[in-house]
């Protein structure tokens, strides 16, 4: 099947839905750790240059920045790369952020392998398990630039610590401006047959896309599950997906340990067990190299997913 990739990759998506939403509240702020532009930050700028820090190269400086602010009353939305949002400032993130449950978006980009040829200090393949972790953190996975338009706006009303997940490249293009969103809640792509259910997000959600293609045109009927809030996931309609199909698949392009497959194995393994495969990055660091050659490589090929979910199903 042809692949159609969105005109603009989700950072700068992130940055147009964010100026839109702080026309209307007038409480938005955004700090950059030197990244106000490479975080899409540049349009909210123009119109707002007194809303919009650069910080600098100090990660946690901006972190505490943004919590000060927010116990005044702002709404902020920190952006840098995954690796630095989830790991250099981690103790800032949770005892100044977290713990006080204050109104900070943390923001990040390069997430998954979408850091590429910048290689492992720049790819942020665990940081969804990093924040997953930290209690009164939401934590949302988008798919595309529709949908990060949508999430971004959504997450904006609420008064919560959020870590949104963003990416590099522009990616396939999955959703259109009819994407709907609702924290703690999965979107049913396609709920037909018994054979199994593949859960997934970001940018794994086109390939498991694919993938579902591959196994109907077999005669599998796979159930499909888009899960862009890993924290809280919503555990009714994992089960509901499990009862149903007996065989769960995750998909995700976060290491499978902590992440979204962990997240569901949780729920199933104490209120619907069931079969289940994780598909993710493996425990090991990967290479640096072009985002769509590195997804092939680190297990998210769809001919890999379908090839998973069929031997699964073999075992029913």
């Amino acid at each position: 099947m042809s692949v159609i990739y969105d005109k603009i990759n989700t950072r700068e998506a992130f940055g147009i839905a964010l100026s839109e939403y702080a026309q209307t509240d007038e409480t938005v702020f955004a700090i950059g750790a030197d990244t106000t532009k490479s975080m899409g930050l540049v349009e909210l700028s123009k119109k707002h240059p007194d809303r919009v820090i650069n910080n600098g190269i100090a990660e946690q400086n901006m972190m505490l920045m943004g919590a000060g602010m927010a116990s005044c009353g702002a709404k902020v939305f920190v952006a840098t790369y995954a690796p630095f949002a989830s790991m250099r400032m981690l103790e800032q993130v949770r005892t100044y952020c977290a713990y006080p449950d204050l109104d900070v978006k943390i923001v990040s980009g390069l997430s998954g392998l979408s850091g590429a040829i910048e290689g492992v200090t720049h790819q942020g393949i665990e940081d969804v398990s990093i924040l997953r972790s930290i209690p009164n953190m939401i934590v949302v996975v988008p798919a595309d630039a529709a949908s990060t338009k949508v999430i971004t706006k959504k997450i904006a009303q609420c008064k919560k610590p959020v870590y949104l997940r963003l990416g590099r490249y522009n990616v396939p293009k999955v959703f259109d401006d009819d994407y709907t969103f609702e924290i703690g809640k999965a979107n049913i792509l396609k709920d037909e047959g018994s054979d199994a259910a593949i859960i997934c997000n970001g940018a794994a959600v086109d390939r498991a896309i694919r993938a579902e293609k591959l196994l109907s045109e077999k005669g599998y009927r796979v159930w499909l599950l888009e899960m862009p809030c890993v924290k809280p996931i919503d555990e009714e309609a994992i089960i509901k997906a499990a009862r149903s199909t007996r065989a769960v698949v995750t998909v995700e392009e976060n290491t499978v340990i902590g992440g979204l497959g962990s997240a569901v194995a949780e729920v199933l393994s104490e209120k619907a067990p069931v079969l289940l495969r994780r598909i993710g990055i493996d425990d090991e660091y990967t290479e640096s190299g072009p985002h769509e050659e590195l997804m092939d490589k680190y297990n998210l090929h769809p001919e890999h997913i379908a090839a998973v979910t069929e031997e699964l199903i073999s075992l029913k």
